[in-house]
């Protein structure tokens, strides 16, 4: 709760650009050197579906990282503060890079409303694709063996190649983001 409360009173939309790191300072870059595109996954620590696609995206950032991709999970929720999201990543394994999207910006900029979905952005922050990770959930409770198709994987080999980025296959299925009152 205080760590809450420091970031409302440390932080405004106008000095945070993107989010918080679980540190509580402002994240105002999300590439860096030798970085071509950036994939923000949004997730939400109390979705399974978002908690079941930890291991694909490891897979996935153990293969783009090395070509100049960087990964980032986003927490939009208000409800994922700082200790709740710290802890998750240490249960879950999570390795990739982790914002609070305390104002709900960033969330806004990729058009994101289902935990988990993804978005890839040039290293301009150009946004290429929004959409599902893949297919492998159908609908709430309804949930393929294994993915027959990979959209989030295509997007990023597409764009690397220098090609038309190809669209979702579907919508993604999960939890709804709780979106701040206004």
């Amino acid at each position: 709760m205080a760590l809450s409360l420091t970031l409302s009173l440390s932080c405004s939309p106008a000095t945070e650009r993107y989010g918080v790191d679980l540190s509580g300072r402002p994240v105002s870059d999300l590439g860096g050197p030798g970085i071509h595109f950036v994939v923000l996954v949004f997730a939400a620590t109390d979705c399974p579906i978002s908690n079941r696609y930890v291991p694909e995206i490891a897979r996935l950032n153990r293969e783009f990282s090395p070509q100049g991709v960087r990964f980032w999970w986003v927490f939009p929720n208000p409800s994922d503060n700082a200790k709740l999201v710290s802890q998750h990543k240490k249960d879950f394994a999570i390795h990739e890079n982790s914002l609070l999207d305390v104002f709900q910006a960033t969330t806004k900029r990729a058009n994101a409303t289902i935990t988990p979905e993804a978005a890839v952005f040039t290293a301009g922050m150009h946004e290429v694709y929004h959409g599902r990770i893949d297919d492998r959930y159908l609908d709430i409770g309804r949930e393929r063996p294994q993915a027959g198709h990979h959209d989030l994987e295509a997007a990023i080999s597409a764009a690397l190649a220098g090609k038309p980025v190809p669209p979702p296959g579907g919508p993604p299925v999960g939890c709804s983001i709780v979106f701040l009152q206004k």
